[in-house]
């Protein structure tokens, strides 16, 4: 959809709000508007204490427009944008929802972390009951995504209370996979093509965690939790992987540690061998990823293993000692419908894993439009797999901890952490929440630090690549040393 902008420069947030609700058309600022199109004209201005944002909007060949207004006294810059951002987009919402079939389940909200905003409004001072209200009637979010946001942000609001402000988290980053899942949007690299970057990889990455070590004991600095990710981390041998975890030992201070995760990831990556190294390095959590539990999707996403072998490589790891084991799954996968994705979920209720995730197919960021439109469209058959594992999930015991959204999910939906009682990942909360600074190593890997006491986020990225960062040198770490080092 064309639009244009008056009394403001918000660009972003309109463009952000317009393809959420119309994700068949790529939004385009214009400074003339043909006769008979489709438009959104945007207006901002203030008067006074107050400031007011109109929307007008022909869509279908309807026109309509919708008004909203809000006090800004006392406010900040900041906070002057934060909600002028807000009821520009509100705005706009109410002037094109009446014309959709139904309105979207996460309402007027675009935004990644629904639960961080949910904490903003209670440290602003509103109650859980009143946050979930003005969730209501403020974004028009549904009652059930309202509850899944509420219930992260307490677990969230947890963690923050005991969480030390001398402690960080630490992810480690292996970009390999024994080959490209055809959904994957991340920096990995299959081992056809690039097994032979893997040991100078390892060596780049072995100097980066002594490096960081250091810097984070010169700063008193202690970790709470480590994540190795990926990639697909068991893509490494045993021998990789016992010495990659034998030198996190010996450089980090981990007298306090409280979760110690790798990600297993593919099950054709998976051995008893690597699963009993992985646990004598110290690692308690374990994700085994299926996304699918039957075989016909499986292979059209180009997963080379069956479901059968994901029970096998569950029955390794829980004989390999591991109290806890996380396992994820994609809802909208090709191919696969409510009924199958019932089945998963049944399936791995039935396993017992303390961790369920429950993701949503994102699609790649470089698709064409014809693919995202279609990727938006299985809205209503995710909602029911989203909904109908909801209802499993929540009577098999387990409860939503964390979530999550992307761009072009299907159905513009969300991914949910579920966990049995005292089992939520503490490095999923803070990583998704923003409420702890997390130090990254390895290629792709952002750090970032998180100041408690403005709110303030401050990232540095390593080289994206695994070539470039193996090339890297000491600009990682002096990059580090800044981050560390800001006031």
């Amino acid at each position: 959809m064309i639009y244009q902008l008056e009394g403001h420069g918000l660009q972003h947030a309109v463009e952000e709000i317009l393809l959420h609700l119309i994700p068949a058309e790529i939004p385009a600022q214009t400074q003339s508007i043909p006769e008979a199109a489709d438009f959104c004209i945007s207006r901002l201005r203030q008067t006074g204490d107050m400031i007011q944002a109109e929307a007008e909007v022909q869509f279908h060949g309807v026109l309509r427009k919708a008004v909203r207004t809000a006090p800004v006294a006392g406010l900040d810059a900041r906070g002057e944008k934060r909600v002028a951002t807000e009821i520009v987009k509100l705005s706009i919402f109410d002037a094109i929802v009446p014309g959709l079939p139904e309105p979207p389940e996460w309402g007027s909200l675009t935004g990644v972390r629904p639960a961080k905003l949910a904490r903003g409004l209670m440290s602003r001072g509103k109650s859980r009951g009143q946050a979930a209200q003005y969730f209501r009637e403020q974004y028009q979010v549904s009652a059930a995504r309202t509850a899944l946001a509420m219930r992260a942000a307490a677990y969230a609001q947890a963690a923050l209370e005991e969480l030390p402000t001398d402690e960080v988290s630490l992810y480690i980053g292996i970009p390999f996979c024994p080959s490209r899942c055809a959904y994957c949007s991340f920096v990995s690299h299959s081992i056809e093509k690039s097994a032979a970057l893997i040991p100078a990889y390892l060596d780049a990455l072995c100097r980066e965690l002594e490096q960081t070590g250091a810097l984070l004991k010169e700063n008193g600095l202690k970790l709470s939790s480590i994540y190795i990710g990926g990639g697909t981390p068991t893509t490494l041998s045993a021998s990789q992987l016992a010495r990659l975890m034998e030198q996190t030992a010996k450089v980090f201070d981990l007298s306090r540690l409280r979760e110690y995760t790798v990600e297993a990831g593919r099950p054709d990556t998976i051995t008893a061998e690597k699963l009993v190294t992985i646990h004598a390095g110290g690692a308690d959590r374990i994700s085994i990823n299926p996304q699918s539990m039957n075989d016909a999707v499986l292979a059209r996403i180009g997963r080379r293993h069956s479901a059968a072998d994901v029970l096998s490589a569950y029955a390794l790891a829980r004989d390999a000692g591991f109290p806890i084991i996380n396992m994820d799954t994609i809802a909208g996968l090709a191919g696969d419908t409510p009924e199958s994705f019932a089945h998963t979920i049944d399936t791995l209720i039935d396993l017992a894993p303390e961790n369920i995730t429950v993701h949503t197919l994102a699609i790649k960021r470089g698709a064409n439009l014809s693919d995202k439109v279609a990727n938006m469209q299985q809205r209503d058959s995710v909602k029911i797999m989203l909904d109908a594992s909801a209802k499993a999930l929540g009577q098999a015991g387990y409860g939503p901890y964390y979530l999550y959204r992307q761009k072009f999910t299907a159905g513009g939906f969300e991914n949910v952490g579920w966990c049995k009682p005292d089992t939520e990942s503490l490095y999923n909360i803070v990583m998704m929440e923003e409420i702890q600074t997390i130090i990254s190593a390895g290629a792709g890997g952002v750090s970032k630090r998180v100041d408690r006491q403005t709110g303030k986020i401050t990232r540095v990225t390593n080289p994206k690549y695994p070539k470039e960062y193996i090339e890297a040198g000491s600009r990682i770490d002096m990059a580090k040393r800044r981050l560390i080092a800001e006031k």
